[in-house]
């Protein structure tokens, strides 16, 4: 496939394939979670053992994603997201069949690596496939509908397949799914050509970062079971963070490094991931946190629970597919990004008003469509912010970087907030609070907390950020699209 044969209608049906690879894998994230007493029920799992069937997959694919957007760079994105895909739908069939603990962990771990390869190179072909201002703004917003709204899909997903049928078809269904989208990838989506690896196969740097990041995650996954000052959290932090400055050290002085530095000089590209990984771990209070509020003292099922935030998943798609293209091309992604993070804000602080007899329709629809729409704005104008500027052979790190920061900003922001909530919790039972009360009580804390750290969002994104010129980013882009030419396009069939 060549540009000239690239037509339009091509390009928007490769971009929807590319989104169904990245919504099977986000949702995947998200799907175990309803599912996870029925599974401990099936193979056995401890209480704690059972927290593994989510961890296994969240280490390598957050300590994988900025090695696999470079890789892509590197030897061509569309290679990556289909051996990605494959290494995905593979271990997904091993999941469904699994009938003990350790051959569901192992194979969840591997499909957490095959995520990692598929969706950290997305967000830099959208970009390259759609090189003009206006329809790029459009493009990122049913990428960022996807990104963002694809967990709650997954919990209301994941209550209907478990209730209905049985854990295993959680992951059968991805099998099908994913045969489909590397054919239909295959033959629509332009596979361009990396700038290959002579500059920037530094396999040493490789290691130190994916066991760096890796160390890392598994570390704040641990937190909420070791706490916060144990000796194992401490050690394992040092020794992670030890891993990166040395990774980072590296690319400093090597010819070809693995990861140029020269990106994060970006105001846009550094800020944007700071705004979103606050953003990220301020949303997980409402997210994680409601949906065990709305369980453990609303008295939900998993069902229940995946419709209560029907409301948010209607409301960020209106924004993201009607919407963020609109104001964002017309305002301006910062002017867009500000009035959004206050709608999440307005949304958690709400929800930290909520008794233990909440009625949906009262307390609970407002800041679930308040969700919907500052998430629906906000994720297309920060990744339309982080991607600004970047020089086409950095596209695929900066894709990476983007999922990455969404990736460590949940994970930390998961593990402070249920580590903040489950010592309020405690304290209001040691003072005679009910237990639906206490619950509450720790509840309210974590989203407060979560209102506080998009408040922080707000305030970078403030003195941090510039919305570009949307005619100077067609600009750019049209000259990268002219380099790519040079470079060639592979046939994509």
């Amino acid at each position: 496939m060549t540009a000239e044969t690239n037509t339009d209608k091509n390009r928007w049906l490769a971009l929807y394939v590319l989104c169904t690879g990245v919504l099977m894998i986000v949702i995947d994230a998200t799907i175990v979670n309803v599912a996870l007493p029925s599974i401990q029920d099936d193979l056995g799992f401890s209480q704690s053992d059972l927290a593994w069937v989510v961890n296994a997959y969240m280490i390598p694919f957050g300590g994988l994603l900025l090695l696999a957007g470079r890789l892509g760079d590197l030897i061509g994105q569309l290679r990556i997201f289909l051996i990605g895909l494959a290494v995905f739908t593979a271990a997904s069939l091993v999941c469904a069949v699994a009938q003990s603990q350790g051959m569901l962990i192992g194979a969840r771990f591997v499909q957490g690596a095959g995520g990692a390869l598929t969706s950290a190179v997305v967000l830099a072909m959208i970009v390259r496939m759609f090189p003009q201002p206006a329809e790029q703004a459009k493009a990122i917003g049913v990428f960022g509908f996807v990104a963002s709204a694809g967990g709650s899909i997954g919990l209301l997903a994941g209550g209907a397949l478990t209730e209905a049928i049985s854990w295993h078809w959680i992951f059968f269904i991805n099998v099908p799914i994913g045969i489909a989208t590397a054919i239909l990838a295959r033959r629509t989506v332009p596979a361009y050509e990396g700038i290959g690896l002579s500059q920037g196969a530094d396999i040493p740097g490789a290691i130190l970062l994916t066991a760096g990041l890796m160390l890392g995650v598994y570390n704040i996954l641990q937190i909420a079971e070791e706490g916060w000052f144990a000796a194992q959290t401490l050690i394992l932090g040092g020794i992670s963070l030890a891993l990166i400055a040395a990774f980072v050290l590296r690319q400093a002085r090597i010819p070809n490094p693995l990861m140029p530095l020269r990106l994060f000089r970006s105001a846009n590209v550094s800020g944007a991931n700071v705004v979103q990984a606050l953003v990220v771990a301020g949303m997980f209070g409402l997210f994680f946190m409601g949906a065990l509020y709305m369980q453990r003292v609303l008295g939900y099922d998993p069902l229940e629970v995946g419709l209560a935030f029907l409301p948010a998943t209607i409301a960020m798609g209106t924004m993201s597919l009607k919407v963020s293209d609109r104001v964002n091309m017309r305002f301006g992604p910062k002017a867009v990004l500000i009035p959004a993070l206050g709608a999440l804000a307005a949304a958690l602080l709400l929800m930290a008003r909520t008794p233990v007899d909440a009625s949906f329709a009262a307390d609970l629809l407002a800041p679930m469509t308040l969700m919907g729409i500052g998430a629906g704005l906000a994720f297309p104008a920060l990744m339309t912010l982080a991607m600004s500027g970047v020089e086409m052979e950095d596209s695929g790190l900066a894709s990476g970087l983007v999922n990455t920061s969404v990736q460590v900003g949940g994970a930390i922001g998961l593990a402070v907030l249920a580590t903040l909530a489950t010592d309020r919790t405690e304290s209001l039972t040691e003072s005679g609070e009910s237990a639906a009360s206490a619950l509450n009580g720790g509840y309210h804390l974590a989203y407060l907390i979560g209102a506080g750290l998009i408040g922080i969002g707000i305030v970078v994104a403030l003195f941090v950020l510039r919305s570009p010129d949307m005619s100077e980013v067609g600009e750019l882009e049209r000259d990268t699209e002219g380099a790519q030419a040079e470079l060639g396009l592979s046939e994509a069939a």
